[in-house]
């Protein structure tokens, strides 16, 4: 079934009018809060999985909010061994959190539903199928699972306590599934709030530049699995009722059978096909009210960008992946998107700037807001590298001819920038354009975009899920080198990865480094960029020469951000070759950065 295609027929029909018929509530302990525990809602192949309902004890018709996802909607993030570190972060960011709500019912990644019911909304949190109280297979993305959730939001929307207008809500596995479902129009569906999703399953999730990415193993293994439907060894505990909340014990084999581990799927189907196809949404067909909030460091304007919606919003930030989300700026944020589509109440959204984007310096940050994305009046300039020199810079487009080469799996070439003369900010989409030649038939290029102060040391930054990250991250396998120009932008070159075409040893081939995220940044006097180029993932190891931007004292970490490329398929007698860069004349190599001018 590809995602873009509209519902069958039996779709609509399938859904129960009847009003509900399950147990009564359990005691919320929320004056004014009713809790529906483990509804069970009929999909249209008959599996029940299973939802809870928190709404307004007071009678009427209010609009939901809704997410889906693998995590456990009984799971109390407080408990949860995945979860600890995440809450820990949490309560010390805001140590007023549960002064404001019990926080019993807080889930991973998951808006607070006591916050939004004493403001007039039902929340629904469902399992998705085969995880925690929901039987089936567990297929993170699949078609089957955004069937399902398609069937959620029109049986929501059509309960006797909903006003028919339902919102999506959630952060990041519960962002990607708002783009995916909003593709297949369900009936109900009237708002969608994507914090922090990828968009684009190959390029975003599953391949980054061509190389597979294998962090989603750590996430399948250690978030997911142990919530599986039927995993009596789990280790989560039911927050609501003690004991297990993952359903009627299965034995290992029809455990292994009833999953699809995301990481062994993406090695099966190494170029961009009919999987990542069913998996990414149609953006033409995604029309609903959106407003994209995006991090610069992984995850994502791509859907802001690829939406035909003409009411659509995007918020990029900096900081964590999780923390932001339960500010209290932020839910006054949320809370007026929400207000004003589901409720329809005149608060002025409607003259909210399209785009606001907190740039970054190494300082601090402060907000930005525009009229478009990219900002209007961005000036694309060309950074050229020298070999010679190992320096990069705007005035060097005549250098002289030059090589350098460096092991693949080594630390790599450098190309640092001389001291900035005066304030300058780049914000926006970047790239770079590179010469390369290898001694083997294929080579990995990881490129990093740093900022390096006075003293020589490198400004890291806070990232998504990352405390030490430098201002972009691109990849390219050279072998899926080719691009397609009809997609393709002056800063945003489109590499449509649908097969490989191996390298002659020697020969040099011009590349385009593909970078996921835009960055941001407001360079001081006195400043330098450097571009690393290496055929390994980047990392600050123990003992790297770091100052972190201000408010984030964390530890250095060894990977940057949501990807890592170590397996199989990093064959080191392709990827270990002797892999060389050539600088200037027409071989003319260099970083593209998005400047930003006073007005």
């Amino acid at each position: 079934m590809q995602l873009t295609k509209l519902l069958p027929l039996a779709f609509t029909v399938a859904i129960a009018l009847a009003p509900p018929s399950w147990a009564e509530p359990v005691a919320s302990g929320v004056p004014g809060m009713i809790f529906d525990h483990d509804v069970p809602v009929t999909m249209t192949d008959g599996v029940q999985l299973r939802v809870n309902i928190y709404r307004p004890e007071k009678p009427g018709h209010y609009p939901v909010l809704m997410l889906m996802g693998p995590y456990g909607k009984d799971t109390s993030m407080a408990d949860a061994p995945a979860y600890k570190t995440s809450w820990a972060k949490l309560i010390a960011k805001y140590p007023d959190l549960c002064k404001k709500s019990s926080c019993r019912y807080i889930r991973f990644e998951a808006p607070d539903p006591e916050r939004w019911v004493a403001n007039g909304y039902i929340v629904i949190h469902a399992d998705v199928r085969g995880a925690g109280a929901s039987p089936g297979v567990l297929d993170p993305f699949s078609p089957r699972e955004t069937e399902d959730y398609a069937t959620l939001i029109t049986w929501a929307a059509r309960q006797p306590w909903s006003s028919g207008k339902v919102g999506l809500f959630g952060t990041s596995f519960q962002a990607i599934n708002q783009y995916q479902v909003a593709a297949l129009q369900p009936e109900g569906l009237a708002a969608i709030l994507p914090w922090e999703g990828a968009f684009d399953q190959y390029r975003e999730i599953a391949y980054y530049g061509g190389l597979l990415n294998v962090a989603w193993e750590y996430w399948w293994t250690h978030q997911v699995v142990p919530n599986q439907n039927g995993n009596a060894e789990t280790p989560l505990v039911d927050s609501i009722n003690g004991g297990k909340d993952t359903g009627t014990a299965l034995s290992p084999e029809i455990l292994k059978q009833n999953r699809v581990d995301p990481v062994e799927a993406f090695a099966k189907h190494p170029f961009d096909g009919a999987y990542y196809h069913q998996r990414t949404p149609d953006g033409g067909r995604i029309t609903v009210p959106l407003l994209d909030v995006a991090n610069w460091t992984d995850w994502s304007t791509e859907g802001y960008r690829a939406a035909a919606s003409k009411q659509k919003w995007l918020r990029i930030q900096t900081g964590d992946h999780l923390t932001p989300f339960y500010s209290e700026e932020s839910i006054a944020l949320q809370k007026r998107f929400f207000d004003h589509f589901l409720k329809g109440e005149n608060n002025g959204w409607e003259k909210e700037p399209r785009v606001a984007v907190q740039v970054r310096r190494p300082d601090g940050a402060t907000w930005r807001y525009a009229s478009a994305w990219p900002l209007p009046g961005t000036r694309w300039e060309k950074w050229y590298l020298d070999a010679a020199t190992s320096s990069m810079g705007s005035g060097l487009p005549t250098a002289a001819p030059a090589q350098k080469s460096y092991p693949g799996l080594g630390d790599g070439l450098t190309f640092t920038s001389a001291p900035f003369e005066t304030e300058t900010e780049f914000t926006g989409p970047f790239g770079v354009r590179l010469w390369v030649s290898s001694s083997t038939a294929d080579m990995d290029i990881f490129a990093a975009v740093r900022l390096i102060d006075p003293q020589g040391r490198d400004v890291t930054f806070m990232g998504n899920s990352d405390p030490n990250v430098p201002l972009g991250l691109g990849y390219l396998r050279v072998s899926q080198r080719a691009v397609d120009p009809a997609k393709s932008t002056e800063y945003a070159l489109f590499h449509p990865h649908l097969g490989s075409a191996p390298m002659t040893p020697g020969q040099m081939y011009p590349v385009d480094v593909e970078f996921t995220e835009p960055t941001s940044i407001v360079i001081p006097k006195g400043y330098r960029l450097a571009l690393t180029v290496q055929g390994k993932d980047f990392g600050y190891g123990p003992g790297a020469s770091t100052v972190h931007a201000k408010d984030y004292d964390l530890p250095n970490s060894n990977n940057s951000g949501l990807f890592f490329a170590a397996h199989p398929n990093r064959n080191p007698a392709v990827y270990g070759g002797t892999d060389t860069v050539a600088t200037g004349g027409e071989h003319a190599s260099y970083l593209l950065l998005p400047r930003i001018t006073a007005p």
